[in-house]
């Protein structure tokens, strides 16, 4: 097990450093400490070949004016927060807005667009690296001084897993979660819509015309959001569910999982044999199947387009301030927050 660091670029000033997780079995995972950015996972095939499963830039400069939060860590809040404003105890509290009249992924400058420190951690079983970061008092528009760290650990049974926490002086939001795009098919040979997923989930969130969640939870049952067993993602792309049509022909929503720690979300794909296995301690994850990317561009010398990759973004529900109803990401002052998720790397059984 070991981390090997290197240069990634420079941004204001500072050295980006890029750090590979090495694990004894080949499965290597790149990350920098600009976003915590993931920009490489790469695991064998059916056959033995090695390929990249996430979709990443070759570049720092092409990560800055990234739009797609490619591998990012998002926070301080994942997802949207209706019209950039929320009340904690009496207070109203104005936050970027940065789609329309909202907030999205943190703000104008969120987690993923700033220089962490890091500590590499290294022993037999895992090779790791521990990213850290104070977010000051007003951020974005966020109250309270936060202290946050997100760790990811590789060992030796091809488990990777991300670690978030985070402590605060004041009473604050927090609910984070990464954005990588996944893609089985290796070096983006193909995109998703034949990957086959799978979730333990029969209700997702339905949403409005801005993409909020209405407060409504829908059944999946009889729809394309019915991933209780395996589907193919391009279920949703043809759909003709009003959901599916609003999210741009494909997924963008929340999905309450069922429990947690019990190999809740599979993703697979059967050409290249590689599967994804994802367990989280999280209430939801927000599957998006990649439907607002454009066709402009090249990503690792790929043209860019719709379904090149999928998000399985584990986290909180979205808009939660806003909905009593849902499980609450208010963090208190000097309250513990932590959250993980685990992701397994295999091949089917044929």
């Amino acid at each position: 097990m070991k981390v090997v660091k290197e240069e990634f670029g420079r941004k204001d000033n500072q050295t980006v450093f890029l750090f590979n997780l090495i694990n004894g079995l080949g499965v290597e995972i790149g990350c920098i400490n600009y976003g915590c950015i993931i920009t490489k996972i790469k695991t064998p095939d059916k056959d033995g070949n090695f390929e990249n499963i996430v979709v990443g830039y070759d570049t720092l400069n092409e990560y800055e004016k990234d739009s797609y939060f490619l591998g990012a860590a998002i926070g301080r809040v994942a997802g949207r927060i209706k019209e950039g404003s929320f009340e904690l105890d009496g207070h109203a509290y104005s936050l970027a807005q940065n789609e329309n009249n909202n907030h999205l992924h943190g703000g104008m400058k969120g987690f993923n667009q700033v220089i962490w420190d890091a500590e590499i951690i290294e022993n037999e079983q895992e090779a790791a690296v521990r990213f850290t970061y104070l977010s000051p008092n007003g951020e974005e528009g966020y109250p309270g001084n936060l202290k946050v760290s997100v760790t990811y650990t590789l060992n030796n049974k091809n488990e990777f897993s991300i670690h978030y926490t985070g402590i605060s002086d004041e009473k604050t939001l927090l609910n984070m979660t990464n954005h990588s795009y996944f893609n089985l098919s290796g070096d983006l040979k193909r995109d998703i819509l034949n990957h086959s997923l799978m979730i333990k989930s029969d209700k997702f969130l339905e949403l409005n015309d801005e993409l909020l969640p209405t407060g409504e939870m829908l059944d999946v049952k009889g729809t394309a959001f019915d991933f209780t067993s395996e589907r193919l993602i391009q279920t949703g792309v043809i759909s003709e569910h009003p959901q599916n049509k609003l999210a741009g022909e494909g997924y963008d929503h929340p999905f309450l999982l069922n429990k947690q720690h019990n190999n809740e979300i599979v993703l697979k794909d059967s050409e290249s044999g590689r599967t994804l296995t994802i367990e989280t301690d999280e209430v939801g994850v927000v599957v998006y199947s990649g439907n607002q990317m454009k066709s402009e561009g090249l990503i690792s010398g790929v043209p860019s387009r719709k379904y090149l990759g999928i998000c399985l973004e584990t986290q909180g529900l979205p808009d939660a301030i806003h909905n009593q109803q849902f499980p609450s990401w208010i963090l208190e002052k000097e309250e513990e927050y932590s959250s993980k998720t685990i992701y397994r790397f295999g091949i089917e059984n044929n």
